[in-house]
């Protein structure tokens, strides 16, 4: 069992009390009987998320829309299991999700794992998404500047050009200044 299996076990054990349903999720191999939970009525969902996780990191894509759900929750341990799941899953649509989300004005406090999410797909959508969200995090009094830290320290992390303007627009933010900075030295140096 590795670390994110292991985290995601301990925490739904708690939420399940131990059920023997909550036993068999964790070691049945079984990819039916996982996606029946995901489509089941009245499932808790301790075991949608146990279901979801395992067949997204088996590379089972009828995973894909539960681990959206749960990437955009409000738990944050579950939007950062969602992510890992999401991750191995590999779907191509996988990029596309993680940016509606990340740049949901209206789930702004939720979009931190989106973002993280987005830079570790290197995806095509990536960079437009984390500019888009950096710049209106740029505004006067918001209050979500981790937010705007993880996209700039993302920004960087891409090396992409066409961030150059927002991340300098960045520097003027005291929280921002030196990541920013950064990471338009790794601009200047890819």
């Amino acid at each position: 069992m590795d670390d994110e299996l292991r985290s995601l076990a301990q925490r739904l054990r708690g939420e399940s009390g131990g059920s023997a349903a909550y036993e068999r999720l964790l070691v049945t191999g079984d990819h039916e009987e996982l996606a029946s939970v995901l489509t089941e009525r009245e499932r808790p969902l301790w075991a949608r998320e146990m279901a979801a996780f395992r067949l997204g990191r088996a590379g089972d894509r009828r995973a894909f829309e539960s681990l959206v759900l749960l990437l955009n929750h409000r738990d944050p341990e579950r939007c950062v299991s969602a992510a890992h799941a999401l991750f191995e899953l590999a779907d191509p649509r996988t990029a596309r999700a993680a940016a509606a989300l990340a740049t949901n004005e209206l789930r702004v406090a939720y979009a931190l794992v989106p973002v993280r999410l987005l830079i570790r797909l290197r995806a095509p959508e990536s960079v437009p998404a984390l500019i888009t969200v950096l710049h209106r995090r740029l505004t006067p009094g918001d209050p979500h500047w981790r937010l705007a830290l993880a996209c700039v320290e993302g920004l960087g992390a891409l090396g992409d050009g066409r961030a150059d303007g927002v991340l300098t627009v960045a520097r003027a933010h005291p929280r921002l200044v030196a990541a920013a900075e950064a990471a338009l030295a790794r601009l200047g140096a890819a």
